[in-house]
C-alpha cells in the first residue's frame, strides 16, 4: 500500500520559494554570468558581488530546481535556462516570466478576493489601462507572443487568404508574422484604444504599416470588419465569461466571408477540470482582476463554434500544457 504522507502538500504549500528564487537569479542575471565564464561559486561571488555563502545558498537552490547543472567542478545552465534566461540570446524570456511578478501580494489575498461580492466587469484590471501600461505590459509578452505566432503560422495554411481580423491581438506578433510570412496578406488588430497605440509602435518597427492595420475598440462590442477570411482570437480566453465568448464567437461567424477560418486559441481545460494547470490558473486569476472572467474545456469551445453554425470542427495541442487551439470553418 502506498503510503500517504504531506510531501505533496508540503511542495504546494512553499511552491512560492522557488518562484522567488528563480526571481532572485534573473534580477542577479546568474545565468547570464554562468553563460559568460563565471562557472563556478568563487568566479560567480566577484560577477554577482554577493558573499560566497549567498552564493551557495542561491546555486544549491538553481540546482536543486534543474535549472544549472554541474559536473563537479564547474556549472552550466540547463538547457531551457541557457536559451530562454541568458541576457542578450534571441529567445531571452526573463521579461514574460516576471511579468505577472507585480500580482504576488494580491495572490498571497486570494481569500479575500474570493470573499468578496462579485462585480461584474467584462475586462477587469484592463478596463483603467493607460497607454504606458499597455506599453510595459506587452515589452513582456512580445518575444513570446512572436514565437506563438510563428508556430501559428507554421500550423495553419494562410496562403490563399487575403485579410486577417486578430482579435485583442496587442502587439500585432501574430498579425506582424503572418504578413512577413505571406506577403499578400493583410490583416487588422482589434484592441482597446491604449494597447492599439502600443501595437502601432510594433507595426511600424516591422515596417509592415502597408499590410498591418488597427481598429480601436472593444472586440466584445466594436463591430468586426465584413471581409475577413480569417479571425483569430489568441490568448485572452479566460478574460471572459460563457456568455461573452459565445458572442464574440457568433459576431466572427457573421463578418467572416464564405468559407473563412476562425481560429480560437486559448488557455483550454481538459474535459473533466483537471489540467492543465496553467490553465486552471489564468481562471483564477481573474478572481483578482475582479472580471467575469472564467476556465472554458475544450469541449466547451467546441460548442461555442458549433453553436455559431462553424463546421469542419477540429481542435488539437497548440502549445503542450499551456494553450489549444480549435478551429472552425464557416460554409455558406
Amino acid at each position: 500500500m502506498q503510503k500517504i504522507d504531506t510531501t505533496r502538500l508540503q511542495g504546494l504549500a512553499r511552491a512560492y520559494c522557488q518562484s522567488a528564487v528563480l526571481y532572485a537569479a534573473i534580477d542577479l542575471q546568474l545565468f547570464t554570468h554562468v553563460a559568460n565564464g563565471s562557472d563556478t561559486e568563487a568566479r560567480l561571488a566577484i560577477a554577482l558581488g554577493i558573499p560566497p555563502l549567498q552564493v551557495e545558498r542561491l546555486v544549491t537552490a538553481a540546482l536543486a530546481m534543474k535549472l544549472l547543472e554541474t559536473d563537479g567542478a564547474t556549472l552550466r545552465n540547463a538547457p531551457d535556462t541557457a536559451r530562454f534566461l541568458v541576457q542578450g540570446e534571441s529567445g531571452y524570456a526573463a521579461d514574460w516570466l516576471t511579468f505577472t511578478r507585480g500580482d504576488v501580494p494580491n495572490w498571497f489575498r486570494l481569500t479575500e478576493f474570493l470573499k468578496e461580492p462579485l462585480r461584474p466587469s467584462t475586462l477587469g484590471l484592463f478596463e483603467t489601462q493607460t497607454v504606458e501600461q499597455a506599453r510595459q505590459y506587452h515589452a513582456a509578452t512580445y518575444s513570446i507572443g512572436t514565437g506563438a505566432a510563428r508556430r501559428f503560422v507554421r500550423s495553419v495554411d494562410l496562403s490563399k487568404r487575403c485579410k486577417m481580423l486578430d482579435l485583442g491581438g496587442g502587439t500585432g506578433a501574430y498579425s506582424i508574422t503572418a504578413v512577413q510570412t505571406h506577403p499578400h496578406l493583410r490583416a487588422v488588430v482589434l484592441d482597446l484604444p491604449p494597447v492599439t497605440e502600443v501595437t502601432k509602435e510594433y507595426i511600424s518597427k516591422a515596417g509592415v504599416e502597408d499590410r498591418v492595420t488597427v481598429l480601436p475598440g472593444d472586440f466584445t462590442r466594436t463591430p468586426f470588419p465584413d471581409d475577413v477570411d480569417v479571425v483569430l482570437m489568441a490568448s485572452n480566453l479566460p478574460l471572459y465569461n460563457e456568455a461573452v465568448i459565445g458572442d464574440i464567437v457568433r459576431k466572427a461567424y457573421r463578418a467572416l466571408l464564405p468559407g473563412g477560418e476562425f481560429h480560437l486559441l486559448g488557455e483550454m481545460l481538459d474535459d473533466d477540470r483537471s489540467g492543465p494547470i496553467d490553465a486552471a490558473m489564468w481562471g483564477v486569476n481573474e478572481a483578482l482582476s475582479r472580471s467575469e472572467g472564467k476556465c472554458h474545456t475544450i469541449s466547451q469551445c467546441v460548442g461555442y463554434l458549433k453553436d455559431a453554425g462553424f463546421t469542419a470542427l477540429r481542435h488539437d495541442v497548440f502549445v503542450p500544457g499551456v494553450l489549444h487551439q480549435v478551429t472552425g470553418t464557416k460554409v455558406e
